[in-house]
């Protein structure tokens, strides 16, 4: 029998005791019975602490009271674990007692006993239901099983309630092994790949992973192109110009992009497209231009929104497909909401609101982030009307959504990048600098495997990608 106190590892940081433990734990958990049993034969350790096979051997043996006296002696716990496991052991002892009919007895349970733990009082009242209604507790007079099964669930609350070493958290190793791939893929800069991490050897992905090549040249626009924006699907990408027009390409099985739609109906530069978020509608909007709304399948108007003097920076969708909202430049339009039917929803206005610059609504559709001309952020609880701002030093040009909505970027006219959780809890922000930006506006995204990087655009015509894990610029993009 091998010494159970030994360490292992380079480091020597793994009790040998508790890793082969926490393995026999995981053996039965995955099913293999007869190696569980024989790795605890021959490592003379046992899945089930001293203190918890006793436990199991008084709840078999219904000795409720040697249970009670069992928890009361364990050491290291706190007055609510011991009340919690105490409480389910009384509940036990309270039911079998109500199926063999001693209702006098389960009463003296659930006065004498139960009365002093500290535990919720709706629990005791459930309780006390029971003395009318006793298979809605889960037991049936009628069923041989019914008293077994019930101690079985016992042992497995137990094991939830009581903290280690006297249990081993259920699948253990399981989780153990899987946080330790999630480190290696969160400290992996270029992490950008679906496929499945291997255990035989550490996670590392190597540049390649990252773009870092122009694959392809869209030139059917015949002037400056302002925005361009994947579909959520990533079927399509839709690009808007100062010539007027928005285009819609389709991405084919190759990765190339091919136009599918131009749309063509604006009378001055589109500067802003969003999908809506199945992928089936796009608006297109434009600073001094009215807002449309396109059907993506036919490429056809369906309604038109505002009117020539409505100056719309920006536009954002609902997670529900049906309702957006668009910002205005124009503080005395501040923010509208629409539905796709063309309808008026609702409004933020008045002679006090900043020119709004950009927009987004996070994926719950909880939160409506807008930039103001004041270098404001402001993080608005659609539902409650709470509002929450960030103060930036420099004015704002751009913003940005993570996937996964809880984090955003902004770009400054001081040629940073800062990236903010929406949460609020970072005291300040993680900063990106190395583009360049003085005239125009300049937009950044993030892109990647669950956004895992951030790419912006810049006035030296390169674009800069950055893995978020490093921290810094890679080779620009020409």
């Amino acid at each position: 029998m091998e010494t159970p106190l030994a360490n292992l590892g380079s480091k020597k940081l793994i009790n040998k005791h508790e890793f082969v433990r926490v393995i026999i734990q995981c053996l039965y958990s995955l099913g293999y019975r007869k190696s569980a049993v024989s790795l605890e034969s021959e490592s003379g350790i046992s899945y089930k602490s001293d203190e918890f096979e006793t436990l199991e051997s008084c709840i078999r043996d219904a000795n409720w009271d040697a249970c009670i006296e069992t928890l009361n002696r364990l050491n290291g716990l706190t007055n609510e674990t011991r009340a919690s496991a105490l409480f389910l052991v009384l509940k036990q002892w309270f039911l079998e007692y109500l199926n063999l009919g001693e209702d006098s007895l389960a009463l003296e349970i659930l006065q004498k006993k139960m009365s002093g733990l500290e535990v919720g009082k709706d629990k005791v009242h459930t309780l006390a239901f029971g003395l009318l209604s006793l298979k809605d507790l889960g037991l049936d007079k009628e069923d041989p099983d019914g008293i077994y099964n019930f101690r079985k669930k016992l042992l497995t609350e137990l094991e939830k309630v009581l903290p280690p070493p006297i249990t081993v958290q259920d699948r253990r190793l399981e989780y153990l092994v899987e946080m330790a791939v999630w480190s290696q893929i969160d400290k992996c800069v270029f992490h950008n790949s679906v496929d499945s991490v291997t255990l035989y050897e550490d996670h590392q992905c190597d540049a390649s992973q990252f773009p870092s090549k122009t694959i392809q040249i869209l030139s059917n626009h015949v002037n400056e192109v302002w925005y361009v924006q994947f579909s959520n699907n990533g079927s399509y990408l839709a690009s808007s110009s100062s010539d007027n027009t928005a285009i819609v390409w389709k991405v084919l099985d190759d990765g190339k992009l091919t136009q599918r739609h131009e749309l063509r109906s604006h009378e001055k530069p589109v500067s802003f497209v969003a999908w809506s978020p199945d992928d089936t509608m796009l608006l297109t909007c434009g600073n001094i231009e009215v807002l449309k709304l396109w059907d993506v399948e036919t490429g056809t108007c369906k309604h038109t929104y505002g009117d020539a003097d409505f100056i719309i920076s920006s536009c954002a969708w609902f997670p529900d497909s049906k309702r957006f909202v668009c910002g205005s430049s124009d503080p005395e339009k501040g923010i509208y909401m629409w539905d796709s039917e063309g309808n008026e929803i609702k409004s933020w206005k008045g002679t006090r609101m900043p020119k709004v610059l950009d927009l987004a609504i996070t994926p719950d559709g909880e939160k409506l982030i807008s930039i103001f001309s004041d270098k404001d952020i402001r993080i608005l609880n659609v539902g409650t009307g709470g509002e929450r701002v960030i103060s930036e030093e420099h004015p704002i040009t751009s913003l940005s959504l993570s996937g996964d909505g809880k984090f955003f970027i902004v770009n400054l006219n001081s040629q940073e990048i800062h990236m903010w959780d929406i949460a609020g809890e970072w005291l300040s922000p993680m900063k990106f600098e190395g583009h360049k930006q003085h005239k125009y506006v300049i937009r950044s995204c993030f892109g990647g495997l669950d956004s895992t990087f951030i790419a912006s655009g810049s006035e030296d015509s390169k674009s800069y990608p950055v893995p978020i894990a490093g921290g810094r610029w890679q080779e620009s993009l020409d």
